[in-house]
């Protein structure tokens, strides 16, 4: 396992989390199993957004006296008064189904403010005393952290201007960066209609900001929907001409910006073995450039951070600095301290580049990476 810090909290993370909501209305020891297998393999990160008692109760017995071991996600606003899941901005009853959380787990390491993907959502948490419910639990050290759960790059970006949340949890995959926001990526999957993602220029530059954000401002993102809900997977319903592995899908969310987790909805043993393997396949395999290779004139000159490039001759994490150049360029008078410190903690930097051209030519989207070193080296190292 590899770990992250999530955003500026000071909490690590493995990169592959779990998220839990396939094992909701299973059987004790199917929970108890999935949840072994995932603490033996390094997993620390769980999300339990569900909120049906059985399965949170299943969850505590299974972690037992590892609470300590995991950091957990819990949220705000996620209820189940219809007997399925259901949100709520009423605090009477998100205080009674948050104290169930407490009940059962304790504390919880960040409390989600669930489902922001409207302006009516917005406005029922942040203009409301839903929010300041949240800030007391914080206050009172129930939650460790706050953060927020989204589908929605325009409204995310409003909830993470407001300079409350420290993280959130994001759905990012190749087929939703490639389509506007107000396009519901996976409804059209799930109706099997199949996406037309050749007519939409490279990725969609409104989320692509998003994540440069957060890394800006040193919110983490924890990754939902890292598969599609499986369809990317799937070679009836992807929308490219090849199927995705899920390595590939993993590895797309691990490199954007702010990435610290990918949360996948492991219900068994071997599912969390098979999400392990991300580890030990070749660079080759996890490359995701080639899936996105038959829209490579749509992508052309812009960095898509998946290390085509590499090796470098003199050692540099070019897809790394590309990175950092990307979330310096949103503001380059201000570029924040901790930007500037990873990139300065590269053990090569852009300086060093002897503008050899061998990235450049093995770069399937054309991007210019030598006036990158360049813009790098003058924008971090001021020559």
């Amino acid at each position: 396992m590899q770990y992250r810090e999530i955003g500026k909290t000071g909490v690590r993370a493995g990169v592959i989390g779990l998220g839990c909501e396939h094992l909701d209305r299973k059987p004790y020891e199917q929970v108890r199993e999935t949840i072994d297998a995932a603490l033996e393999v390094g997993i620390t990160h769980l999300d339990i957004f569900m909120p049906g008692r059985e399965v949170r109760e299943n969850i505590a017995k299974a972690l037992g006296n590892r609470r300590k071991d995991v950091t957990l996600q819990g949220h705000f606003g996620s209820t189940d008064l219809k007997k399925q899941y259901d949100i709520s901005r009423d605090v009477k009853v998100v205080r009674r189904f948050f104290e169930e959380y407490l009940r059962l787990f304790g504390y919880i390491d960040f409390g989600m403010m669930f489902f922001i993907d409207s302006e009516k959502d917005y406005r029922g948490v942040f203009e409301t005393d839903f929010l300041d419910y949240v800030l007391e639990r914080k206050r009172q050290g129930d939650i460790r952290h706050i953060g927020f759960s989204s589908h929605n790059p325009v409204m995310a970006r409003k909830a993470i201007e407001t300079g409350i949340p420290e993280m959130m949890l994001f759905s990012i995959n190749p087929a939703f960066d490639l389509h506007p926001a107000g396009i519901d990526v996976l409804e059209r999957l799930n109706q099997e209609e199949k996406l037309d993602v050749s007519a939409f220029q490279g990725l969609d530059p409104v989320r692509a900001e998003l994540y440069r954000l957060c890394e800006q401002r040193g919110v983490g993102i924890t990754v939902m929907k890292t598969l599609g809900a499986g369809k990317l997977i799937s070679p009836e319903h992807t929308p490219f001409a090849h199927a995705m592995t899920v390595s590939q899908c993993i590895h797309y969310a691990l490199t954007r910006p702010a990435v610290a987790t990918v949360m996948l909805g492991c219900q068994s043993e071997e599912e969390v073995r098979q999400a392990m393997e991300y580890f030990s396949v070749s660079e080759e395999e996890r490359d995701y450039s080639r899936v996105l290779g038959t829209l490579k004139s749509e992508f052309r000159g812009n960095c898509v951070y998946c290390g085509h490039c590499q090796p470098c001759p003199s050692g540099i994490d070019i897809a790394a600095v590309n990175k950092y150049l990307d979330i310096a360029r949103l503001d380059e008078a201000n570029v924040p301290p901790s930007v500037r410190a990873h990139y300065l903690q590269l053990e090569h930097r852009a300086s060093e580049c002897v503008a050899c051209k061998s990235c450049e030519k093995r770069c399937p989207f054309g991007v210019s990476v030598i006036e990158n070193m360049r813009a790098a080296k003058k924008i971090f190292e001021g020559e």
